[in-house]
C-alpha cells in the first residue's frame, strides 16, 4: 500500500492528505480529542481483560491435559509452545505499532501469531498505556505526507500562463 491510498487527498473543504483512522481511535489520535484519552483507557483495560481472559482458558486447556494424563513431555510441549508463541507474537506486534509489516511474512506467520494471541494481546495493552496502539507509525506517514503536499503546493507560485519566456 502506497503512501498516496493511506493518506488520499482531502475534499474541496479542506485540502492536503487526511490521517489514516486506527481501529478504536479514529483520527482522534492527530489531535488527541474527542474522547482520546478515554478511549486509551477502554482500550488498555480490554486489552488486559481479554488477555486475562484468554490466560483463563489456556489454565483450562491445561488442566484438561492433565486430566487426561497424556504424560508430562506434551504437557511441558504445550507450554513451551504457547509461551514461545507468545513471545514472537507480542514482538510482532509490538513492532507492527512502529513500521509497516510485510504482507508475505505475516501471512506466513499468522497461525504462529493465532496462537500466540496473549502475546498480542499484551503488547496491544502495553502500547495503549502511552500512545493510542500504531499512532507513532500514522503520524510520522501523516507528517511527511503534510510535508510533501506543502512541499509540493509551496513550489507553485502564481499562473504557469503569465511566466515570461525565457
Amino acid at each position: 500500500m502506497s503512501d498516496d491510498t493511506r493518506t488520499q487527498a482531502a475534499s474541496a473543504g479542506s485540502p492536503g492528505p487526511r490521517p489514516e483512522p486506527i481501529r478504536f481511535f479514529g483520527t482522534t489520535w492527530v489531535e488527541h480529542d474527542s474522547g482520546y484519552a478515554a478511549r486509551r483507557t477502554a482500550v488498555a483495560v480490554g486489552s488486559l481483560a481479554a488477555a486475562a481472559a484468554s490466560c483463563l482458558v489456556l489454565r483450562l486447556a491445561y488442566q484438561g491435559l492433565q486430566i487426561a494424563a497424556i504424560g508430562g513431555f506434551v504437557t511441558l510441549l504445550m507450554v513451551v509452545m504457547f509461551a514461545i508463541c507468545s513471545a514472537m507474537a507480542f514482538r510482532h506486534t509490538w513492532d507492527g505499532f512502529t513500521r509497516r509489516p510485510d504482507p508475505d511474512r505475516q501471512a506466513s506467520l499468522r497461525g504462529l501469531l493465532t496462537i500466540g494471541f496473549v502475546g498480542s494481546l499484551l503488547a496491544y495493552f502495553f502500547r495503549s498505556l502511552t500512545e493510542a496502539p500504531g499512532e507513532r507509525l500514522h503520524r510520522e506517514e501523516y507528517e511527511e505526507a503534510r510535508r510533501q503536499y506543502e512541499k509540493r503546493t509551496t513550489r507553485r507560485s502564481g499562473n504557469p500562463k503569465n511566466r515570461r519566456r525565457g
